[in-house]
């Protein structure tokens, strides 16, 4: 059986339906694409992220020169990732996203993520996606890493009876 067709005998997985996860596959997929083959970059959001703080700090771990050199568009990458989010959102379900998850969560698990991305040298963008997709042994691994982590995390962390 195949996965599409697992999701549509599974429907609870996928409440809403899968066609935005496809739209945005596709749009994720050519965009690294179109980086990829005009600049030979490998477009990871850590690397992003990380480049803007060369405009303020002096740290040389910031200041790698390749990153300093090409930090303009990779702000504009990374402005347009929070933008498509914002214009997919107004456009397909205007309502207003709340969550019912306590900010010290939200926080936490943010601080577990970038703490994993720097150990992980790189995030799911760049290992996931580009290194998957190139075949990287490495980023293969870091996959296979990330997502056991999460899916123990997750296990535990339901096994306590934590919820939302």
């Amino acid at each position: 059986m195949t996965a599409l067709a697992q999701v549509a005998f599974a429907p609870e997985l996928f409440p809403n339906g899968i066609v935005q996860y496809l739209v945005g596959g596709f749009f994720v997929g050519l965009g690294i694409s179109v980086i990829y083959l005009g600049s030979g970059i490998i477009a990871g959001n850590s690397t992003f992220l990380e480049t803007s703080l060369s405009y303020v700090s002096k740290l040389p771990r910031f200041n790698i020169p390749r990153f300093v050199q090409s930090r303009d568009w990779r702000i504009v990458f990374t402005v347009s990732i929070v933008l498509g989010a914002v214009a997919y959102k107004a456009l397909f379900d205007p309502t207003v996203f709340v969550t019912e998850v306590q900010w010290w969560r939200l926080l936490g698990g943010g601080v577990l993520v970038g703490v994993g991305t720097r150990i992980g040298k790189g995030c799911t963008a760049g290992h996931g996606v580009c290194g998957v997709g190139s075949v990287s042994r490495t980023s293969i691994a870091n996959v296979a890493l990330f997502l056991g982590t999460a899916i123990l995390v997750a296990l535990g962390v339901a096994a306590l009876g934590v919820r939302p």
